[in-house]
């Protein structure tokens, strides 16, 4: 009997989706080693003065970091070297750059006190990260336990951005400190973000979603600068103003039970 009979011909759809796979699986680290190039960019251009170059930079690592990990879970090709990966190009982009930026920017009047608070900055992302990744999986995915360091990072750049001229003397550069201590202290605390994670696009709510999105978009094409430190700054109060609704809520109840109690 033929051989050819027996033995079952491969169809040309059998092997497609394997190479289709292995090129997908590269897609997510690709995109976060442009994450890490943004990150190195801007450190570049902030050695060169350039800060209203070096900010953008951190946006669109902002960006990229933002899309890796949604194709990575769209596509199946999530890894713990994926996971690590993106880790370690976070600390560049949102850790590194955005605290030598501010110190170029307007921490040298202070000397050793200036590079000493781009440090704790740079510290603080550093824990963020790793607090996020032993914790992933575990917390509610609504909300980030502490301020997410690329959020930070473009509050920063935001500012940087809106005032590109810098600082140079110690009385002017006094709220560059605290534009580097209270992202610190928020990346590091456990005050919970929103993470805007996942909105379903099949909802009731997609259109307003959408809507939402297409008036930030014009706003930044817009007026980018204005823009772009109303959604920092206003990310940053959002989680008090969450947080002062939350208790507000919470005492409500026990404020209504106590008439009933008194009779």
């Amino acid at each position: 009997m033929d051989s050819d009979v027996l033995t079952p011909r491969r169809r040309h759809g059998d092997v497609t989706p394997r190479r289709f796979r292995r090129g997908v699986y590269l897609i997510p680290s690709l995109l976060t080693l442009g994450n890490m190039l943004c990150g190195y960019a801007c450190v570049l251009y902030t050695m060169r003065g350039e800060f209203a170059t070096a900010a953008p930079f951190i946006g669109i690592a902002f960006i990229l970091d933002g899309l890796d990990g949604r194709v990575a879970r769209m596509t199946g090709s999530e890894s713990k070297f994926g996971l690590e990966f993106d880790s370690l190009a976070d600390i560049v982009s949102f850790g590194l750059a955005p605290a030598v930026m501010a110190y170029r920017w307007g921490l040298t009047p202070f000397g050793r006190w200036g590079w000493a608070a781009g440090f704790i900055y740079l510290t603080a992302a550093a824990m963020r990260l790793a607090r996020f990744n032993i914790q992933s999986g575990t917390t509610d995915k609504r909300f980030y336990v502490g301020m997410p360091s690329p959020a930070a990072a473009g509050v920063v750049a935001a500012t940087i951005f809106a005032y590109p001229a810098g600082l140079r003397e110690t009385s002017g550069a006094l709220p560059v400190m605290a534009l580097m201590l209270v992202p610190a202290f928020l990346m590091v605390s456990t005050i919970r973000f929103r993470s805007f994670k996942g909105p379903d696009l099949q909802s009731r709510r997609s259109y307003t979603v959408l809507l939402v999105l297409a008036l930030i978009v014009s706003a930044v094409f817009a007026n980018p600068q204005a823009a772009l430190v109303v959604l920092a700054y206003g990310y940053l109060f959002s989680a008090f103003v969450e947080l002062a609704v939350h208790r507000v809520r919470r005492r409500s109840p026990e404020v209504a039970a106590t008439p009933a109690e008194q009779e």
